[in-house]
């Protein structure tokens, strides 16, 4: 648990397989969103009941085993699960934490399975094909881009995945978004934690009756969860009180502030066989960011046939990077809603490699044992100054080198408050890479 900087909700589970705020071994990561699938397959596929219960019997053991996560991931790989149904089943995963757990989930069926998630990024020349609010959220505002505006035609279930279903608002909202442009009768909501009361319960019951569809829950844990007092602090008043405004995730325990580290810039532009996308982004400080999205992250959609073109780049790549390592414990880190790939990358880098990715979530840092957040720091998004990023729970020597993987490449001058948060980690040396980058004029940087 930690407390969130947020007066909409107070708290945070702080996830221990999910990637986001603790490093994790990434196929403890990869086999979260396995496992739920696992749990996909057996609900609408009751007579391969007995098998899916022996695989959930080995993910379970990887969960809370990570020595053995990634014997227990390649075994739920190995079964080549398919949907023998006439419209392909459709993965959603909500921006930014379950980008890679909804990708994941998709990614254990080899036939008759599409994806895509939703993101906080306004891309002005696409038109979303459905948005929603996430009410409890600091950044409540979703799209959904899909480069085939069919993307969510048909009559085929919708499997909705987050990391966390505390009210189900989210979920209730999205569906009703879909159900308006996209009617059909069924609908999945798949999580690794499920939390809602009765009455939340509830409102899933009248929601069905109402629109005359099912909805399905999963998750791999379920409970009931009770919330006592109310936040005492927002984002602002606690950076002033703390006295670091600028900083205002950072530990208020000890930090190494003389521990600078190397960044080594490494830009993949125009070396990278990842197919693109070539739109822009356009921030809500007026930055338009001109550098291409990388086509099969989820971000517009794929299909299951586009699998092996994706797994190809992804080993490719790893080799290219593995080459860089010169440490014994390296940190592979995603940013934002770029999870999936970086995670997939860490986990064929070998041993002794750990992921987790930066997230936008203001959470307070306290240096207790069984709390979820030790410490972090914070700056502007390069995307976005008016969005503050964070990386928490990483400290001074705790890794040799760390590769920070970022999709795209920005302003450096927007990049710089971003390098210097990484310089204050502590670390021998930081590997930036990005895979796609600006035009030499607009970089106005030097190529390392």
């Amino acid at each position: 648990m930690a407390a969130r900087v947020n007066k909409k909700r107070s708290f945070l589970f702080v996830s221990k397989v999910l990637g986001k705020h603790i490093p994790v071994n990434p196929y403890t990561s990869l086999l979260s969103g396995a496992a739920l699938a696992i749990l996909l397959y057996k609900e609408l596929v009751p007579q391969a009941g007995q098998q899916m219960d022996e695989l959930i019997g080995e993910a379970v053991r990887g969960l809370l085993d990570p020595d053995y996560a990634k014997e227990a991931y390649r075994k739920l790989m190995d079964e080549r699960l398919a949907f023998a149904f006439t419209e392909p089943i459709k993965f959603v995963g909500f921006a930014e934490t379950a980008t890679a757990l909804g990708h994941s989930m998709y990614r254990l069926f080899d036939d008759g399975a599409s994806y895509i998630h939703t993101t906080r990024e306004d891309i002005p020349g696409l038109r979303p094909i459905i948005r929603f609010e996430e009410e409890h959220s600091h950044a409540v505002d979703h799209r959904c881009y899909a480069l085939d505006e069919d993307a969510f035609a048909g009559d085929g279930p919708i499997v909705l995945v987050d990391d966390e279903i505390t009210t189900g608002k989210t979920t209730l909202n999205i569906i009703r978004d879909i159900q308006e442009h996209f009617p059909r009768k069924q609908y999945v909501i798949a999580s690794l934690l499920d939390w809602r009361t009765d009455s939340d319960e509830q409102a899933f019951t009248d929601l069905e009756a109402e629109l005359g569809i099912t909805i399905t829950p999963l998750s791999l844990l379920k409970g009931k969860i009770e919330v006592q007092g109310v936040p005492i602090l927002d984002h602002a008043e606690y950076a002033a009180q703390v006295g670091h405004p600028e900083h205002a995730a950072t530990s208020m325990a000890e930090v190494n502030k003389d521990a600078s580290g190397i960044i080594d810039h490494r830009f993949e532009k125009d070396t990278s066989g990842f197919e693109r996308v070539v739109h822009s982004s356009m921030s809500t400080d007026g930055y338009a960011n001109t550098a291409p999205y990388l086509k099969y992250t989820g971000r517009f959609g794929l299909q299951s046939a586009d699998n092996s073109a994706l797994d190809a780049e992804i080993t490719r790549t790893a080799e290219r990077l593995n080459q860089l390592r010169s440490g014994q414990r390296t940190l592979v880190m995603g940013t934002g809603e770029f999870m999936y790939i970086p995670m997939r990358i860490a986990a064929e880098l070998g041993l002794n490699v750990y992921f987790q990715s930066t997230t936008r979530s203001p959470v307070y840092p306290h240096r207790e044992e069984g709390y979820g957040v030790a410490c972090g720091v914070t700056y502007p998004s390069p995307e976005d100054s008016t969005i503050r990023n964070f990386i928490y729970n990483v400290d001074p020597g705790q890794y040799d080198e760390i590769f920070v993987l970022m999709e795209r490449e920005s302003d450096p001058e927007r990049m710089n408050p971003m390098l210097e948060a990484l310089t204050r980690l502590g670390c021998d040396k930081v590997h930036v890479v990005y895979f796609n980058g600006l035009t030499s004029q607009e970089s106005k940087g030097a190529r390392i």
